[in-house]
């Protein structure tokens, strides 16, 4: 049996790839630098998990390879060790082909909308599933099977995606995002789109794109003309999106607005390629969202709390919309976000989108940034966003939030809908963990 080890096994991408490996019988380890929900799961499941980082973890695992995360530096300790010790070290982008060697990938990429289209396309076929955010339907990042076929959540960040082996790529945009790892070149960025989608036998695109809609390629393609007739419905005060697809018919998907209607019409349109409509139409009910992606922990007449991982403006804002709508069905008027911005670079480089997207909330409460490594820049949070109420951190109260804002005065949150934003450790604050 061959043994890998993983630096910063953490992850919510790397320790899918971690999940698939061990299942296909590899012999596990890894480290982070403190334990997580994460840690303890891939503990719980067999896996030597060592918390932080140090030279004996990578050592006393004698691994034949290293598999390190995104987020590792080179002067990262348990790297340096296993270099010196002469064992073969992968980044992440450089181990996908050993995962995806010999397989069917059907890969999913895009700036926003990728980890729900991902999770869409994997109800609607079979298959083992590597994604990038926990799916309520099978309550993992990762599911194996013993088949042929794997549904993978590409990443352009820093352009694994290029590694994924697609026979079927769907993108859902191409909105410039990471661009620090495409030396801030809008072309090269494009380029490594395109090379993704030519890798592919089978493309899938989302032609509203500014840049998709320019490609010539051979494709299946979306546009918003496509989607018709798309209405919002509650179910035991949980939303879902019904809505017409051109030619194909009509579909429900679990979540509220259109963007759960292009998203999940790229996953039909995919999954079309392999299986019949009204096996799709069946199947996708079965999708139950994603964690962190509009999820609500909290629905009542009176009050609602949501957990949305929305880091880009784009994102924020279009959950805004979705937001509004349910509050509108469950006779909700007013709209509270909870707002931490993940990274001081994202945060700098799309500052007057993040002005602009929270128009959609009638109260806006900001974190600090979650720096995620990064050191602080310029930016004065309570200088842009000054009609905003800012907090150092929020707190689960039963079911509502509270928190003292920078005067020191408490409030609590327990009407209208409260939804938070972030990549960072907001969800652990909205869940009171």
């Amino acid at each position: 049996m061959k043994k890998v080890h993983f630096i910063g096994i953490g992850g919510i991408g790397i320790s899918a790839i971690a999940r698939f490996l061990f299942e296909q019988g590899f012999v596990v380890s890894g480290s982070d630098i403190k334990e997580s929900e994460v840690t303890k799961e891939l503990s719980e499941a067999g896996m030597k998990i060592s918390v932080p980082h140090s030279k004996q973890a990578v050592l006393d695992a004698s691994p034949d390879f290293v598999v390190y995360s995104a987020a590792i530096k080179p002067n990262n300790i348990e790297l340096q060790a296993a270099r010196n010790a002469g064992i073969e070290c992968l980044s992440r982008k450089e181990a996908l082909p050993l995962v995806l060697k010999d397989k069917k990938v059907f890969a999913v990429a895009g700036a926003h909308g990728k980890s729900t289209t991902s999770a869409m396309l994997a109800s609607l076929l079979d298959g083992s599933v590597i994604i990038g955010a926990v799916s309520k339907q099978f309550g993992s990042n990762m599911k194996y099977e013993q088949s042929e076929n794997v549904i993978f959540e590409a990443d352009e960040s820093d352009s694994s995606f290029l590694n994924s082996n697609p026979y079927l790529a769907i993108v859902t945009n191409a909105e410039p995002e990471h661009m620090e790892h495409y030396d801030y070149d809008l072309a090269k960025f494009h380029a490594a789109y395109r090379g993704f989608l030519e890798r592919a036998k089978v493309r899938v695109i989302n032609t509203d794109d500014e840049f998709l809609g320019t490609l010539k390629m051979d494709s299946i393609r979306l546009n918003e003309g496509d989607i018709s007739d798309i209405k919002v419905i509650l179910r035991d005060n949980e939303p879902f999106t019904s809505f017409n697809l051109k030619g194909l018919g009509r579909f429900e998907a679990y979540g509220a607005g259109k963007h759960i209607a292009v998203d999940a019409s790229l996953a039909v349109l995919g999954a079309n390629c392999e299986v019949g409509l009204e096996l799709i139409r069946e199947r996708l009910k079965n999708y139950r969202g994603i964690k962190k992606r509009f999820d609500i922990l909290v629905a009542s007449p009176n009050y609602a709390l949501i957990d949305d991982y929305g880091h880009h403006p784009t994102e924020i804002a279009a959950t805004l919309k979705s937001a509004r709508l349910y509050a509108d069905l469950l006779g909700l008027s007013k709209i509270t976000a909870i707002f931490q911005p993940h990274r001081y670079t994202r945060l700098k480089a799309n500052l007057d989108g993040f002005k602009q997207c929270f128009s959609g909330a009638d109260e806006l409460v900001v974190l600090p940034v979650f720096a995620a490594g990064e050191e602080p820049n310029d930016v004065d949070l309570k200088a842009e966003f000054s009609t905003a109420t800012f907090a150092e951190r929020i707190e689960r109260k039963g079911d509502f939030i509270a928190f003292k804002d920078s005067f020191g005065v408490a409030h609590i949150l327990n009407d209208g809908l409260v939804i938070g934003f972030g990549a960072g450790d907001i969800s652990a604050q909205l869940r009171g963990k």
